[in-house]
């Protein structure tokens, strides 16, 4: 799929590539979603699948935290208080950690669609000239800040289930 240009393509994106994690998270046991058996965002490192659902509600949360700050007319730490752009793998490891407190596995899955819903209401808070014409953050618009931080973490995990899956599946 096209990088989205409008917020039609934005909401269509976002859903897709939703459903598509949803069905392979859908997939994946209890007892195995907190096993460490996929590569981490920092390299050298594993993570779980629990892990990884974190890491997606993690920036979700921090798409919304951006446009509260923004509402509330405060300066938005991009990408989040205490990190720079170059510290995303630490940002990562922060993520994982906010909700590792978390041992079910549904309750996990139900938070990340909570935090999908969520996105797709910002989205259609915003008019199509919001999102997609105007810059936001440097050089990028609204609607592409909101993508790299949904739509492409969603796609890049669903690459990432596909060897565990393959696994689970050969092992059934």
């Amino acid at each position: 799929m096209a990088v989205p240009e409008s917020k039609t393509e934005l909401l269509t994106a976002m859903e897709k590539s939703a459903l598509a994690l949803r069905k392979k998270l859908e997939r994946i046991p209890q007892d195995i979603a907190f096993e460490k058996r996929l590569a981490g965002h920092v390299a050298g490192t594993q993570i779980s699948v629990a892990n990884l659902v974190s890491y997606l509600i993690g920036w979700g949360e921090q798409v919304l935290h951006w446009h509260q700050q923004e509402a509330a007319g405060k300066e938005i730490d991009f990408p989040a208080p205490g990190f720079k752009w170059n510290e995303l793998g630490k940002l990562a490891q922060k993520y994982y950690a906010d909700y590792e407190h978390i041992d079910a596995w549904p309750q996990l899955l139900i938070m990340l669609e909570n935090n999908q819903r969520q996105l797709n209401e910002l989205v259609n808070g915003y008019s199509d000239d919001a999102l997609y014409h105007q810059p936001w953050y440097g050089k990028w618009t609204r609607g592409r800040m909101i993508q790299f931080n949904s739509v492409s973490p969603y796609k890049n995990a669903s690459g990432r289930l596909n060897p565990l899956l393959k696994t689970l599946t050969a092992t059934a």
